[in-house]
């Protein structure tokens, strides 16, 4: 008896991961780390956008931060709302605009850092999540002592820095790639 042959007789299409973040990991309350009405709630917004400067309709963003006194939770399940307390934990799923928003408190300083809300950002093409940081355009004297920042050229820091819009909302556009690319992480 003859063993088939192992040839191939085509070449297999490659494949690229997602997208299924979205609907995949639902999270009860996700953009709300705090409710909106609190007096010290603040919101957060903004587009994710491809290379073309497209929106990519579904992205997946996660945000841990310090609550405003610059405390990070660390008690077990954290991470649970339960109507009061603060998690540091958001997630939000892109829009068809590649929209996203948080309602959230402006957190303290860590350490040596200036404000900051982590950012990780779930998309397709992309096998494993970007890592960035979104730092408040008030801060200019904490910002020019972060030694995170001190290690980004000059000319870049500005994709880690969100505009203000208004009394208690700031904008932070995601740029994965191309003119204006966000400055992502590795760790």
């Amino acid at each position: 008896m003859r063993t088939p042959s192992l040839t191939p007789s085509a070449v297999t299409p490659s494949q690229t991961v997602g997208p299924f973040f979205g609907h995949a990991l639902p999270y009860e309350a996700g953009p709300q780390v705090v409710p909106p009405w609190r007096p010290d709630a603040i919101r957060v917004r903004g587009r994710v956008l491809d290379g073309a400067g497209q929106p990519v309709p579904d992205a997946l963003l996660e945000i841990w931060q310090a609550d405003g006194n610059g405390e990070v939770p660390r008690r077990p399940g954290g991470i649970v709302r339960a109507g009061h307390g603060f998690s540091g934990f958001g997630r939000c799923g892109t829009d068809a605009d590649g929209g996203y928003w948080f309602s959230t408190v402006k957190p303290g300083a860590v350490g040596g850092s200036a404000p900051y809300i982590a950012v990780l950002v779930f998309a397709r093409g992309l096998l494993k999540p970007v890592f960035t940081r979104l730092y408040f355009p008030e801060d200019v004297a904490a910002r020019a002592a972060d030694p995170l920042l001190d290690a980004v050229p000059e000319e870049r820091r500005a994709t880690l820095v969100a505009e203000r819009e208004g009394e208690r909302e700031y904008r932070f556009d995601v740029r994965l790639q191309g003119d204006g690319e966000t400055v992502f992480l590795a760790f």
